[in-house]
């Protein structure tokens, strides 16, 4: 005696398959929502603002030197450096930024309009320096702020204490919050009196936040 076949009940091919495929999108967009939130969460606490940006080129002569100046504040909530200036994608040596970050001494002229005092030698100067633009008399904040060292003294407006532009050897580092300004030589011959006039960018960064500034180029 053969013993007869029982039906058995079960789930199709296609609706496991339809199964298989909406397990599959819903895990997807859970991935893809949190690694979107993620983002969005380390790129809003990591934020700089940059003001008052300025490039000059020395109208004296053919000495093709340039300089630029700007203010940045930290308006994230991590600490941050300011890490990279490009002019033209060529990025400006440490050695050429001058910056005062002192909170002292920048709180009461960071909207001051950044200057432009005057080439050391008027005909091409051979390393592009600044004079300082300051007047016998008017105090410098702070107990020290020596013209040595490749220092920058200078006075934003006239009557307020002069600030001390340290020269730097690495990144500008900004806690939260914090205020610096920092003046830049170009590169010699990036930008000529040719370029007086003229729109530029300036890209200022601090690790992966940051972003280029056009800029009219002044000649001075």
């Amino acid at each position: 005696m053969f013993l007869g076949t029982r039906n058995r009940k079960a789930v199709s091919t296609v609706i496991t398959t339809m199964i298989i495929l909406v397990a599959s999108v819903v895990l997807g967009t859970g991935v893809v929502s949190y690694g979107t939130s993620l983002f969005q969460t380390n790129a809003s606490s990591e934020a700089i603002s940059t003001t008052g940006t300025h490039l000059w080129v020395d109208s004296t002569g053919n000495s093709g030197w340039a300089w630029g100046a700007f203010d940045v504040r930290n308006s994230g909530d991590k600490l941050l450096s300011v890490d990279k200036i490009q002019i033209r994608g060529q990025a400006v040596p440490y050695a050429n930024w001058y910056a005062d970050a002192n909170a002292t001494q920048v709180t009461n002229q960071f909207q001051s309009v950044l200057v432009y005092s005057s080439m050391v030698v008027a005909q091409n100067s051979p390393d592009g320096q600044l004079n300082n633009g300051t007047s016998a008399g008017y105090p410098l904040i702070g107990n020290s702020c020596p013209n040595t060292n490749g220092n920058l003294i200078m006075q934003l407006t006239t009557g307020s204490p002069s600030l001390c532009f340290n020269q730097q050897n690495g990144p500008v580092s900004l806690a939260p919050g914090q205020k610096a300004i920092i003046y830049f030589k170009v590169p010699q011959n990036l930008l000529t009196s040719i370029d007086a006039g003229s729109a530029n960018s300036i890209g200022v960064y601090a690790g992966k936040v940051g972003s280029p500034i056009s800029v009219t180029v002044v000649a001075k």
